[in-house]
């Protein structure tokens, strides 16, 4: 989903990251949260990352959630840029199943803080959710649509553990 109302920047250091942060796109478009997504590494394209950080708040964006794996520089340095809300989702690697990028993001200096979930698709998930939450702040129809989410959420949830108990 994009368009001209966007609310949530999705980005990520590579393509390789987009498996996992595909979870936070389909809880924005399950929430009718209208996004973008770009590949903006904080290493190999540090000039497109600053005009991307940097332009964010004009061009609309109210959160941005950033993905990344390894030493998973992405998050913060997107932080130091804007004064949006980031959310950072640590891509499981293969050298440390994710514990590094995790440590990576959530270990930020004071002053430039970084809201860090999960590893992996339970955080791309959970990311979406609480970006969600941050525009539910101002927006009563995303409100009731989160509202409905959880709800059926919850209604999934059996209370026997057989079907027929």
């Amino acid at each position: 989903m994009s368009d001209e109302n966007l609310a949530v920047g999705i980005i990520m250091g590579s393509r390789s990251d987009w498996p996992t942060l595909k979870a936070t796109a389909d809880v924005l478009d399950k929430l009718h949260v209208p996004y973008e997504t770009k590949v903006v590494s904080a290493h190999r394209t540090p000039n497109r990352l600053y005009e991307y950080a940097s332009t964010a708040r004009e061009r609309g964006l109210k959160v941005i959630i950033a993905g990344a794996g390894g030493a998973a520089h992405l998050p913060g340095m997107a932080a130091s840029m804007t004064e949006l809300p980031v959310l950072g989702v640590p891509v499981e690697s293969k050298a440390l199943k994710g514990l590094d990028s995790l440590l990576s993001i959530a270990q930020m200096p004071a002053g430039v803080p970084v809201g860090t979930l999960a590893i992996g698709k339970a955080g791309a998930t959970n990311a979406g959710l609480l970006a969600a939450g941050i525009l539910a702040l101002g927006d009563e129809r995303l409100a009731a649509r989160l509202a409905a989410w959880r709800a059926e959420q919850t209604a999934g949830v059996h209370e026997a553990v057989e079907d027929n108990a």
